[in-house]
């Protein structure tokens, strides 16, 4: 440390005054900020943070359901489901007498669950009490009350529940996406409990810019070049909006900053040509049945949170079931459209790396990003015109199925809620 020789002079220099004129300017700045920051702009999705309503969810494996009940929650409602005679069934999880969960409860007849408190015996499939065990077999509630009811279907290995308003549900068929419908495939998926809201985990599966830096350092990119930057348009067909890749730069200069590249000698090398078959520069010759959908863009979105992104050899899937307002269940599905004896390259493949590498650590970096993102207020630049894009998507597809409401004397439950 260095010490003043003469300290009264160095007091009579750093009088007050002159401390105050010659302090350096503060480096504290205010934010420059400008443009819209909230997400008035798209009421209904500003307003679904637990979820849309209309839609069929992923919630378990169906391996994961037996006879004895099932907690799961969805869309904020609390459900139990249980298996009988092979078909599962849903019902709301409180007991309408006490308020006791049902699936405390079991299965003393063929066909109903019974509540463990009193004994109050619902039937699964309309959901009427046909039973109050406790109250004798002349007891006046049957035919009085009935439990709230779910629709539910099995695909993929898994089993979904529909949330409505009161409408019949479209098949879900319709739903999924068509080319797993239309065609035979073999798949692995995973399905975790994650935190933070399921529309941050939606714009992070959809967001341009992201895998680019973040996932860098996966363990699935390691031998992987990915472009800096591109030119993207977003392209509609239908119900999806794929993100159509018109450039890709694998390095580029920074002015004043210096040079970003991320091409190394242990990469891939890119083949020059845009892809939009995966976004690695790969050239490798598609599936027939992927080559024969004809993917504008090889990532595509829809509702009601339905990710697709599309490789030369495989289709990977994400769904994203909202829990609650801070909860979501990601839901990954990777599939494979080989057949008969070609079909055990992608089991090994998958069981002994993919799931771990892909599903694993390399999804662990979104996950890690749902949890920490704070949104709105935000700030969004270029490569966020596909948030943009799937947010206007929401708002379109939401205000036709409140039209389609209005016209069979339905409203929404948020508005049912205003209402009351």
């Amino acid at each position: 440390m260095t010490q003043t020789a003469n300290p009264e002079a160095a007091g009579a220099a750093g009088s007050p005054a002159d401390r105050r004129t010659e302090m350096p300017a503060p480096r504290h700045r205010a934010g420059k900020l400008p443009g819209r920051q909230d997400w008035s702009t798209w009421p209904h999705y500003n307003a679904a943070k637990a979820g849309f309503r209309g839609y069929w969810y992923p919630v378990t494996y169906s391996s994961h359901v037996g006879d004895r009940p099932v907690r799961i929650k969805l869309l904020g409602e609390d459900i139990a489901i249980v298996r009988d005679k092979g078909t599962v069934y849903a019902l709301a999880n409180r007991c309408p007498h006490r308020g006791v969960p049902l699936t405390y409860g079991n299965k003393q007849f063929p066909g109903t669950l019974s509540c463990v408190y009193h004994g109050w015996t619902f039937d699964l499939k309309s959901g009427d009490l046909c039973a109050v065990i406790t109250d004798g077999p002349e007891s006046r509630l049957c035919g009085k009350v009935t439990q709230p009811t779910y629709d539910v279907e099995e695909r993929l290995g898994m089993v979904w529940i529909y949330v409505g308003d009161g409408e019949e549900p479209h098949p879900i068929d319709d739903q999924l996406p068509e080319e797993l419908v239309e065609n035979p495939a073999v798949v692995g998926s995973r399905i975790q409990p994650r935190e933070g809201n399921w529309r941050f985990a939606c714009e992070n599966g959809y967001d341009e810019g992201h895998a680019k830096f973040l996932h860098r350092t996966a363990l699935w990119r390691l031998f992987k070049a990915m472009p800096v930057w591109n030119i993207t348009r977003i392209e509609k067909r239908g119900r999806w909006i794929f993100r159509v890749q018109e450039e890709q730069h694998w390095e580029a200069d920074f002015p004043g900053v210096g040079k970003w590249t991320s091409l190394a000698w242990y990469k891939q090398k890119p083949s020059g040509k845009v892809s939009n078959i995966g976004n690695v520069g790969s050239q490798r010759e598609p599936n027939p049945v992927i080559a024969k959908q004809g993917f504008p863009g090889f990532v595509s979105v829809a509702m009601p949170g339905i990710l697709r992104v599309v490789y030369p050899t495989f289709i990977h899937y994400e769904f994203y079931t909202p829990v609650d307002e801070d909860n979501h269940l990601y839901v990954g599905v990777m599939a494979n459209f080989s057949k008969g004896i070609q079909t055990i390259p992608f089991y090994v493949k998958y069981l002994g790396a993919v799931r771990w590498l892909f599903h694993g650590q390399f999804s662990s970096q979104d996950k890690w990003m749902v949890e920490m993102t704070d949104a709105p207020p935000e700030k969004l630049y270029r490569p966020d015109a596909s948030l943009l894009q799937w947010r206007k998507l929401a708002e379109d597809v939401t205000e036709e199925r409140i039209e389609r409401l209005a016209e069979l004397g339905l409203a929404p439950a948020d508005a049912q809620q205003e209402d009351s």
